[in-house]
């Protein structure tokens, strides 16, 4: 039996906050997808949107994830400075969506557990992930390496949710947040 290109993840539910607007919480596991406008974040973007072709492009408009860690808005994420703690507050000045995922509640605290591991374990970011999922769009080669115990902030995500019942048809490494989009059917604006 040939495995799905693709397998769609349904939400519970995802909550769209324009630049300004707050979300008021977020339940332990959900996460947000970011859409930035800072260098970093265009390149982001660019490099999707290099990788991703057609009706899916709608999904590169995102460039960060991040996992929601308890109801007060804390956050664990990976930056180009390793992985750390961050609040849903600082992403008020950006365009954002909060998914709140379908999942248990011992599911939830798996996912929780893996991205407090790693912030615990202070993990860096993942620069040769980056390499990786450069030289696949470059060259369209589907080898992948990375550094064991360094992430990505979608592949941080991505692995959080792996607790959950998410599965994905890509490795969690070179997962981006257009992926995480996709999974989940969140389009861009």
């Amino acid at each position: 039996m040939r495995r799905p290109d693709f397998a769609a993840i349904t939400p519970l539910k995802v909550e769209h906050y324009p630049a300004g607007e707050a979300a008021p919480e977020a339940e332990p596991g959900d996460f947000i997808l970011v859409h930035g406008s800072s260098f970093f974040s265009r390149l982001i973007r660019l490099g999707e949107a290099l990788r991703v072709h057609g009706a899916d492009r709608r999904y590169t408009y995102w460039n960060h994830a991040a996992l929601s860690t308890r109801p007060d808005g804390d956050l664990i994420e990976a930056t180009g400075h390793g992985v750390r703690r961050a609040k849903l507050s600082e992403y008020t000045p950006m365009d954002y969506q909060l998914v709140r995922i379908s999942a248990t509640e011992a599911d939830r605290k798996e996912a929780v557990h893996f991205a407090e591991w790693a912030l615990d374990a202070r993990s860096r970011y993942g620069w040769a992930t980056i390499a990786s999922i450069t030289l696949s769009v470059l060259t369209g080669c589907k080898f992948a390496f990375f550094v064991e115990g360094e992430f990505i902030c979608s592949g941080l995500v991505a692995r959080a949710l792996e607790r959950t019942t998410a599965v994905f048809n890509l490795d969690p490494v070179h997962i981006t947040p257009a992926d995480l989009a996709k999974y989940y059917g969140v389009p861009g604006r």
